[in-house]
């Protein structure tokens, strides 16, 4: 069998691996967006006349370890090029995917009317770090409700046969709601071997989330390496660690704090969190505005899926009957909403996406509240070169809007690590070391930048693992 990288190749999204069997059957793992838009060689390939260096129609099986849009986000796209078979996934995932999808979608139609409003033969200008949409991957809402009709759900640990040689188990591995490991168990020629797909592996100890379950054996293991070079940097328990920063931000003097984040899995860990802080440790009442249409319904995804969280939030549940919903909470439902919230002149927290500051609500906060010196801007997760979130990281004074106005950066900008929802150089190790360096034949470092990549590398070398590739876009190897 011949396994190809077509994503996530020394770069962190864009997940999407290619297996095709001596009989010619084939299985897509992952079919995610390219966010970091490194696309020259693709381009090169395929002439802008399709967005993959496969034909769709070919494949016969997808395989998805989680909802979120970089492992997800051009399951559409397949499906409009071709692919007519199922997608397989976990039972909590079809929901998630079905409203990031949607919310892609809606994204996209905003920017087929910039396109379709643009003069012929003229380009509107953008920066050179600014990318500019190929119109083959603005999908728009039938093509989602199209792609999630394709969707089976299988149970997790639950050895599912696709064909008298081919089998496919979910195991959980935190990171969020219904994400999954895949183990493939395959016979070809009466040999039998096993791939690991690892999805994003989950960190240990995080709100809500199961710790990542470990993987059987296998003959060859993709992984994932964003955090392969670091470990976290916060020790404290979530509780500790945001309770401080409330306490300075809010109680100790009247000020704001404004936090954002991802509409999937960040906002609901922040949610419950809270809940215990104000439940369970006696947080003054401090209005918490959770800004995000996104947030509200996915939020609603995770209280139908109780019983796979892990047992502190069962627990909790069990004895408080809410996980996210408490008295000082307001769910903001429309803009009018949102930008009321620049009145409310008490210390209050805002909650809103996107979490790099990179597009949704959350800008128009941020922008509101820069010159404020009474508000935090408080960063909980990874933020690319060349959002808003990222220069605010890096400590810039001042804002340049436009050539006449500048905005003063008066705000404080913080920065956690405890609620980042990938695991770090410890967990990624904790999850390789579960397979015998005996018995392991190759690991594929996958969805993470070449720096993290060499680093994990290195790493697993001196822990006696000794076949490691870094592949490249397009690279295909011999299983």
């Amino acid at each position: 069998m011949k396994l190809t990288f077509w994503g996530a190749a020394r770069q962190v999204t864009g997940s999407m691996f290619l297996l095709e069997l001596e009989d010619g059957y084939t299985i897509l793992i992952d079919c995610g967006t390219d966010l970091d838009k490194q696309k020259v060689e693709r381009d090169k390939l395929l002439g802008h006349y399709s967005l993959f260096p496969f034909e769709p129609s070919q494949i016969n099986l997808v395989l998805l370890t989680h909802a979120h849009i970089d492992h997800s986000g051009n399951l559409p796209n397949l499906i409009r090029e071709g692919y007519e078979g199922q997608i397989l996934c976990t039972t909590a995932t079809l929901p998630l995917a079905d409203l990031l999808l949607r919310d892609a979608a809606a994204l996209n139609a905003k920017r087929v009317k910039e396109l379709q409003s643009e003069p012929a033969g003229k380009k509107k200008k953008t920066s050179k770090k600014k990318f500019r949409p190929n119109p083959l991957e603005l999908y728009l809402e039938k093509q989602v409700h199209e792609t999630t009709d394709r969707f089976v759900t299988i149970g997790f640990n639950q050895k599912f046969k696709v064909s008298k040689t081919i089998s496919v188990t979910f195991i959980p591995t935190g990171h969020l709601l219904g994400a999954a490991n895949i183990v493939l168990d395959i016979e070809e020629n009466g040999v039998k071997k096993s791939i690991g797909f690892s999805g994003d592996v989950g960190r240990k100890n995080y709100p809500l989330l199961p710790d990542p379950q470990r993987m059987p054996q296998v003959d060859y293991l993709v992984c994932e390496s964003t955090y392969g070079g670091r470990r976290h940097a916060d020790k404290d328990a979530p509780e500790e660690a945001l309770a401080k920063i409330i306490k300075e931000t809010c109680i100790d003097q009247p000020g704001r704090l404004i936090i954002p984040a991802f509409s999937v899995g960040r906002t609901q860990a922040l949610l419950f969190v809270l809940n215990k802080l104000y439940t369970e440790e006696g947080l003054p009442p401090i209005k918490v505005f959770s800004d995000s249409p996104l947030a509200l319904a996915s939020t609603r995804v995770y209280e139908k899926n109780i019983g796979l969280l892990n047992k502190e939030a069962k627990e909790f549940y069990e004895e408080h009957e809410e996980l996210f919903d408490f008295d000082n909470l307001t769910y903001v439902q429309d803009m009018k909403q949102s930008k009321a919230i620049a009145n409310y002149n008490e210390p209050c927290i805002i909650i809103s996406s996107s979490g790099m500051i990179s597009g949704g609500r959350v800008e128009h906060h941020v922008m509101t509240n820069l010159p404020n010196p009474y508000a935090t801007i408080l960063l909980v997760g990874f933020a690319a070169e060349g959002t808003l979130g990222n220069k605010l990281l890096k400590g810039m004074r001042s804002l340049s809007i436009s050539k006449d106005k500048e905005i003063p950066i008066m705000a404080t900008i913080k920065s956690i690590d405890v609620f980042s929802g990938h695991g770090d150089l410890d967990d990624l190790t904790d999850f390789v070391e579960y397979q015998s360096n005996d018995k392991l034949k190759t690991i594929f470092l996958v969805h993470g930048e070449l720096e993290s990549m060499e680093s994990f590398k290195s790493h697993l070398h001196y822990r006696g693992y000794t076949d490691i590739q870094i592949p490249k876009w397009g690279d295909e190897f011999e299983l």
